[in-house]
């Protein structure tokens, strides 16, 4: 038998960090008047947080292997996208835009594999995936494309651009990652992973 501990630990991580990210972009929606400082420490760290819980889903191995078979170069990404934020806030804020833009965008396209890819596993939630995948992808590119907002509603696109993440990774923690009690270990040709 196979613990479940480390998919547990994995999709409690996605769940809790997704409401903090979709919390974090409801406060910038409602008051953008936040210092641009302040902004980039928390959103890098929890960007952080969410790049090493990404790596743990990697290597949890749950049952249906949609939600975390992009994990590794993604939770790689993201830790280093949220080191750059939050150690060099000055220097990163003129970048936020750019950087969240493109992460929101990849993030996006893996999750519409991974929608098509629960299609195919016969998951009937697969929709709801593609459809937050497509709304956070959109999102992202109105990040890259509308940067010289600047000033409030800058930071009401980057709310917005957390909402449709969290959101996002919510659907694919709540919809594509299955425990169950006694999952049996893999096996291939003879070989146990």
């Amino acid at each position: 038998m196979r613990s479940n501990n480390m998919i547990r630990a994995a999709k409690a991580g996605y769940i809790v960090l997704s409401a903090v990210l979709s919390a974090l972009g409801v406060m910038m929606l409602t008051r953008p008047g936040y210092s641009a400082e302040l902004i980039s420490r928390v959103v890098g760290i929890v960007l952080i947080a969410f790049g090493v819980f990404k790596l743990i889903g990697y290597w949890s191995r749950d049952l249906y292997r949609l939600a975390f078979q992009h994990d590794l170069a993604m939770g790689i990404l993201v830790i280093a996208l949220g080191l750059v934020l939050a150690l060099r806030p000055n220097w990163a804020m003129n970048a936020l835009c750019t950087i969240l833009g493109i992460e929101i965008i990849t993030d996006g396209l893996f999750k519409v594999q991974t929608a098509l890819d629960a299609r195919r596993f016969g998951l009937n939630t697969w929709w709801l995936i593609l459809a937050l995948a497509v709304a956070a992808g959109g999102i992202g590119i109105a990040l890259l494309i509308l940067p010289a907002a600047g000033g409030q509603t800058l930071v009401q696109l980057l709310g917005a651009s957390l909402i449709a993440q969290g959101l996002l990774n919510l659907c694919v923690a709540l919809c594509a990652v299955k425990i169950i009690a006694h999952q049996q270990p893999d096996v291939i040709e003879g070989r146990m992973y």
